[in-house]
C-alpha cells in the first residue's frame, strides 16, 4: 500500500510537466511533411529541386542561379496542430526568381489551415518577407486585430478591427515596428485557440483574436486548429531551429 502514493505523486508530476520544444524537421527527409509544388500538386522530395533539408536545416531554392524563373511550392505538415508555440529561425539568400524576381524577398509561415485544395492555401500566415516580417494574412477566413488609429499598425492599446471573409480572399494586418536584420532572424508564433502573437527577435509586433472560417451556409466557425505551411515564394532562404511545443 506504501507504493500507492509514491505512483499518485509520479502520476501528478509527469501530468503537470510543461511540454517540451520538439524539432518538427529533422535529419535529411521530410517525415511528417509534404510538398505541394504551383501547377503541380503534390510531389516525392526525391522529384522536386525546391527544397533541401540537410541535419535539420532547410534551404529553399539551394543552388539554384539568381534569376532562374521558378515555381512556387509549400511545405506542408501531414499533422493538424492546436494550441502550440513554434519557433524559428531564418536569413535570406541572394537568389531572387521570377515571377517575383524584381520584387522584395517573400516568404510566410502558414498556420490553421484548413483547406489546400487551392494552391494559396486557407489559413491564417506569418509573413516573412523583406521590411514585412510578422504582417499577418488572413486567407479564406477572418480575424480582427488591434489597430492603431493613424498608421494602422499593429498597437496592443489599438481599437479592434475585424478583416478578411471568403471576397476578397485575402486580407492583412501590418506589423509593428520592423525588428528584422540583417542575417540571422527568429520568429516565434503562440497560437492559443483562435487567437495568435507573432514575435520577431523577440518583440511583439502583432496578434490575432477571434479567427474563424467559413461552415455551411452563412455561418463562421472558430478557427481553432490547422495544419502549417513553410511557403516558398521565389526567394532564396534558410530556415534552422524549427521547433514546436503543445500548449
Amino acid at each position: 500500500m506504501r507504493l500507492l502514493p509514491l505512483l499518485l505523486v509520479l502520476l501528478f508530476c509527469t501530468c503537470g510537466r510543461a511540454q517540451e520544444f520538439m524539432p518538427i524537421l529533422q535529419g535529411s527527409n521530410f517525415t511528417g511533411w509534404h510538398i505541394q509544388i504551383k501547377d503541380q500538386g503534390v510531389v516525392s522530395p526525391e522529384d522536386q529541386a525546391i527544397f533541401s533539408l540537410r541535419n535539420g536545416q532547410l534551404r529553399v531554392y539551394p543552388g539554384i542561379p539568381d534569376q532562374t524563373p521558378q515555381p512556387y511550392a509549400a511545405l506542408i505538415t501531414d499533422s493538424v496542430y492546436q494550441n502550440f508555440h513554434l519557433k524559428l529561425e531564418y536569413k535570406w539568400g541572394q537568389g531572387k526568381y521570377p515571377p517575383r524576381g524584381d520584387f522584395v524577398r517573400d516568404a510566410g509561415i502558414l498556420f490553421h489551415v484548413f483547406d489546400t485544395t487551392q494552391f494559396w492555401a486557407s489559413g491564417l500566415e506569418c509573413q516573412i518577407q523583406e521590411g514585412d516580417t510578422g504582417d499577418a494574412w488572413l486567407i479564406g477566413a477572418r480575424a480582427q486585430s488591434s489597430v492603431q488609429d493613424v498608421i494602422r499598425n499593429y498597437d496592443p492599446k489599438g481599437k479592434i478591427q475585424e478583416r478578411g471573409g471568403t471576397y476578397p480572399r485575402f486580407s492583412r494586418f501590418h506589423r509593428a515596428y520592423c525588428w528584422e536584420r540583417t542575417g540571422w532572424n527568429s520568429v516565434e508564433v503562440i497560437v492559443k485557440g483562435a487567437g495568435a502573437e507573432f514575435y520577431v527577435n523577440g518583440h511583439l509586433v502583432n496578434a490575432l483574436q477571434a479567427a474563424e472560417y467559413p461552415g455551411p451556409g452563412d455561418e463562421w466557425l472558430p478557427l481553432d486548429k490547422g495544419r502549417i505551411i513553410l511557403q516558398a515564394e521565389g526567394a532564396q532562404i534558410h530556415y534552422r531551429s524549427v521547433v514546436l511545443k503543445r500548449l
